[in-house]
This record gives C-alpha cells, sequence and structure tokens, in this order.
C-alpha cells in the first residue's frame, strides 16, 4: 500500500507511521506542526520514521486546499488515514474557530483528494466526544449522537456526516474510528496522564475534576494503532440490509462504517491516579475540583461489532500501559 497519514507528527499518527513501515507499507506523512503543545516533541516522535527509505514527510496544512490537492496529485496515495485535527475538548471552547479550520475545512480537502484521486479507503478519527449527552452505557454506533457537548465534538460528528455524503454520492469507502480516551508513550502534553506525571515528579498537586468520579474507556498506544490498521485493510462495504425505515446510525447502503475503539473497561479516575502513583512510587497531592464545561462524566465502548468484524480485542491494561508511560517520560525528560 501506499498511505497517506495526516497527523504524521501527533501521538497516533506518528505511532502508526512506525508500524505501517515496519510492515513494508510506503508512507507519506503530512503534519502542520503547530504549536498548540511544544513542537519539539512532535520533531521528536517524527525522528523515529523520519529516515526511513519509505517514509516521506510534507509539512502542510490540511486547511490549505492547493496544498493538500498538490499533495494527492504529486503522491497518489492508494489509502489514507487522517488523524490530524486541532485536538482537545477544552480548548475548543476558548478557540472554536480552529476547529472548524482544521477539523471541518480540513477534513472536507482530505475527502476531495479522495474523490478525485480514486483512493481506495479513507480511515478517519472520530471521537468518544460525539456521545455528548447521551447517558446510554456502554456507548454503542447504534445509539443516537445528535448533542454534542463542545466544538470539538460537534466537528468529528460533522467528519463522520461529510464521509457519508461523499460514500454515497463518489463511491469512496469511508470508516470512522470513535477513540476513547487514547493514552501511553509520547502522548499529548495536554493530557491528563502526561500533566499528573509532570506534577507528580515534581511535587506539584494535580487538578482532580469532578471529585475523581469521571470514568474512562483509556485505551492504549499500541491497541489503537493494531485496531486502526487492521481497519485499514478492510475497506467498508455497503450494507446491502440496511433499511431507512429503521436506519443503523453506523452503517448505510453506501460503502461507509463508524466504529469504536476503547479499551471496553471503564475505569474511574482516581484508580488511574494510583495505577500513576504506583509507576511513580510516589503519592499525588490531589486538588478536588467540580466537572469542566464540555467535559463527559463516563466514556465506555460497546465494541461487539468491532471485535466480529476484525477479530480483535485491545489487551493492555491500565496498570501496564500507565507504567509504560512512567518509563518512557523519566527517559526523555531524564527526570
Amino acid at each position: 500500500m501506499k498511505i497517506l497519514v495526516t497527523g504524521a507528527a501527533g501521538f497516533i499518527g506518528s505511532a502508526l507511521c512506525v508500524k505501517l513501515l515496519e510492515r513494508g507499507d510506503e508512507v507519506i506523512g503530512l503534519d502542520n506542526h503547530n504549536d498548540y503543545y511544544d513542537p519539539s516533541l512532535k520533531e521528536a516522535r517524527l525522528a523515529r520514521h523520519l529516515d526511513h527509505p519509505s517514509y516521506k514527510h510534507l509539512r502542510v496544512d490540511l486547511a490549505d486546499r492547493e496544498a493538500i490537492e498538490e499533495t494527492f496529485k504529486n503522491n497518489k496515495p492508494t489509502h489514507v488515514v487522517n488523524l490530524a485535527a486541532q485536538a482537545g475538548v477544552r480548548y475548543s471552547i476558548e478557540n472554536p474557530l480552529a476547529y472548524i479550520d482544521s477539523n471541518i475545512v480540513g477534513f472536507a480537502h482530505i475527502l476531495e483528494g479522495c474523490r478525485n484521486y480514486d483512493v481506495n479507503h479513507l480511515v478517519y478519527a472520530s471521537s468518544s466526544s460525539v456521545y455528548g449527552a447521551n447517558k446510554n452505557m456502554p456507548f454503542s454506533t447504534a445509539h443516537n449522537v445528535d448533542h454534542p457537548l463542545s466544538v470539538y465534538a460537534a466537528s468529528k460528528k460533522s467528519n463522520e456526516l461529510m464521509a457519508h455524503t461523499y460514500s454515497h454520492l463518489y463511491q469512496v469507502p469511508t470508516t470512522g474510528l470513535r477513540f476513547f480516551t487514547v493514552y501511553g508513550p509520547w502522548g499529548r502534553p495536554d493530557m491528563a496522564l502526561f500533566k499528573f506525571t509532570k506534577s507528580i515528579l515534581e511535587g506539584k498537586s494535580i487538578p482532580v475534576f469532578n471529585y475523581g468520579k469521571h470514568r474512562r474507556d483509556f485505551t492504549y498506544i499500541d491497541d489503537i494503532v493494531e485496531g486502526i490498521e487492521r481497519v485499514l485493510d478492510q475497506p467498508a462495504k455497503p450494507n446491502l440490509d440496511w433499511n431507512g425505515e429503521l436506519p443503523n446510525p453506523s452503517t448505510s447502503a453506501a460503502p461507509w462504517k463508524i466504529y469504536n475503539i476503547g479499551n471496553n473497561k471503564p475505569v474511574e479516575l482516581m484508580c488511574y491516579i494510583e495505577a500513576l502513583e504506583a509507576a511513580t512510587g510516589m503519592e499525588a497531592q490531589k486538588e478536588l475540583l467540580p466537572m469542566q464545561p464540555g467535559d463527559l462524566p463516563d466514556t465506555y465502548a460497546e465494541m461487539d461489532d468491532f471485535v466480529s468484524a476484525f477479530q480483535y480485542k485491545p489487551s493492555i491494561s491500565i496498570n501496564e500501559g500507565v507504567s509504560e508511560f512512567v518509563s518512557w517520560y523519566r527517559n526523555f525528560f531524564k527526570v
């Protein structure tokens, strides 16, 4: 395969590039290297695969329509994995237009490239945040997701709708993956595990929102990457039994599909912090606070269709995954 991976210097994108190159694919990585967080971390991730003979890197912004068109024209990828996005629920409250530019306008440019250059399969990142005000647990792709609680969530829901339209009108096979709280080595500095580890090792207190009663379906990076890899190899197909009178929200008469990828084992935030305390050998100073705007109290992925379709289930435990992250953090920052 010749695979275009957007967000190739990001947490998930870089890990995916490493995996695809290891298995023998040709990879074109694309990233705008913005300063939402320290760009030096992005450069360090990229260094893991930048010099691979089957890798080509482009410093391009998804919102740059002409540059994205040139990327498709000059490289002609057979497959695309769109992981580039403006991330972060809380930042979307402060700066919503950044999400419109990258996550909606940018995604439209990717869809146009896939349409015009006969891409065999587009796999793209959605998010558990699309479940919004839904309180039915576990979250199922059969549930309604029309009540997002942040602009970030709304942008991801928009991606799913836009992809469906292109699958219907132009027969572009598209698969959306709703990721559930991805964590692990090389993770983002704006995420809880990174911030908590930094504060604990520096002897500072950590803010524990919702008084630690959040439950999250924490999913280790290697499990996420394996899931993407398996999905990429099986382009979405039309569901010939789809019924518009009783529509299944996760499938279609078009070659379009939505899956959850989570750990299928929600963990209370306090238990997550306990795993971090065990990994660091230090007790966290906790500042208990109310829930933040835009947050979901709980996430829990129902994954029966994903396990059935791909004979796969995440396998890394919280204790193992948090320990791996702390080891990486200590080594990377020389702590």
